[in-house]
């Protein structure tokens, strides 16, 4: 492995730290925001903010080249309570950095310095725009941002974005072209059946019977509906109904999720939830609506982008340490949005097991300092390839 010699290494981690010690939720990063300008105009980059309320764009500029590239890293935090023990656990109840969008940030930040510190040194020319995006985590950020004019504000050829992953060991990296996110749906099932005494059951249309059918007959879905080739998730995560031991009552709701990677597939998988709902009104003489959440679009990599990536990481770490099989996940992302605006590539850098074996999102997760300077290696070379005086002059 060949990173950087990064002097400054401490100062990213006390970052890093007091970040974690100061989560925010979705556009309410003010303060987060705050930090992260403070250190952009420190490195004497043009500073915007603005976009989706607190967002960043820093703005480093070299040469003549009309080329540039962005470099993205999410800001809020989880509503968690934080578990573990750490030093810098949060100080803020109920709010916690169970992603590692405090990590990202960090990286991100060393990228920015160590690129405008060795400016003159690096083999690069065009611009790099950084930027810092709110609301990662289920509200859309990249979306606001893009709705407030971030492509028109700050053009690019290409966008690129990062997420650490837990079970990756230190030191690898996971990187494909394609779909390596999955798009996401929420779905509410509304069964309206005929409430009763539950002492007398044939009066009635027992709600939470159906609910049950409704639940088993959910999971033929994608195993039966599905080619074995493709890939869909259909999760319920909620049954509402009832409050009393001894009535049946007469509605009940049922919600999940649904994870596609192409939107033939998301069409099939509703219509094939409808005509189960049909069915089963039928049968149980009930009522059955359904209604559809489109939320996080696939995320899906360009190819000649990838290849940069891939090229990058593979001078940085080995080419035995660049991955494909762990990918894609079915888990959603909201940077989908912005490489439906533009070409990029996002990839996973390795984590570590995990403090306790945690994963993301889990109350006592930490992120793994190690990798502060393997992502901010793995920024500035990407820079200096994408961007580089040899590099294609048509774009990215």
């Amino acid at each position: 492995m060949t990173t950087l010699n990064i002097p400054f290494i401490a100062d990213l981690t006390a970052i890093r730290h007091d970040l974690h010690a100061h989560p925010e939720l979705a556009f309410k990063e003010t303060r987060t925001s705050e930090v992260v300008a403070r250190e952009l105009n420190s490195y004497g980059l043009a500073v915007h903010r603005g976009l989706a309320g607190t967002g960043v764009v820093g703005v480093l500029r070299k040469g003549d080249s009309r080329r540039a590239i962005g470099l993205r890293a999410d800001m809020d935090a989880l509503p968690l309570q934080e578990k573990g023990e750490c030093p810098h656990r949060s100080r803020n109840e109920g709010r916690m950095h169970a992603c590692g969008h405090d990590g990202h940030t960090a990286m991100l930040l060393g990228a920015a310095r160590y690129l405008a510190e060795h400016r003159d040194e690096l083999d690069f020319d065009g611009t790099v725009y950084f930027v810092f995006q709110p609301a990662e985590e289920s509200e859309g950020g990249a979306a606001v941002m893009i709705a407030d004019g971030l492509f028109e504000q700050f053009p690019m050829d290409a966008i690129f974005g990062l997420h650490n992953w837990p079970g990756i060991p230190v030191g690898e990296m996971a990187v494909m072209p394609g779909a390596v996110m999955a798009g996401t749906c929420t779905f509410e099932i509304s069964v309206r059946g005929h409430g009763c005494h539950a002492a007398m059951p044939q009066e009635g249309v027992d709600t939470l019977v159906v609910s049950s059918h409704l639940v088993l007959a959910l999971q033929t879905v994608v195993a039966r509906n599905v080619h074995p080739c493709e890939s869909a998730v259909v999760s319920v995560t909620q049954i509402h109904s009832g409050e009393a031991w001894n009535v049946i009552p007469d509605d009940a709701v049922l919600r999940g999720t649904i994870r596609t990677f192409t939107g033939e597939i998301q069409d099939l998988v509703e219509r094939a939830i409808e005509r189960l709902c049909r069915g089963i009104a039928s049968v149980f003489a009930a009522q059955i609506s359904v209604r559809f959440d489109h939320c996080y679009p696939p995320t899906i990599n360009s190819r000649a982008e990838t290849e940069i990536c891939q090229r990058v990481a593979t001078d940085l770490l080995g080419r035995d340490k660049v991955r494909e099989n762990d990918l894609p996940s079915m888990g959603a992302e909201d940077f989908a949005y912005m490489l439906r605006a533009r070409p990029g590539c996002y990839v996973w850098l390795g984590n570590g097991p995990g403090t306790g074996g945690c994963t993301l999102h889990n109350p006592h997760y930490d992120f793994n300092d190690a990798i502060l300077p393997i992502g901010v290696s793995y920024w500035v070379r990407l820079v200096e390839t994408a961007l580089g005086v040899n590099a294609d002059r048509d774009g990215a």
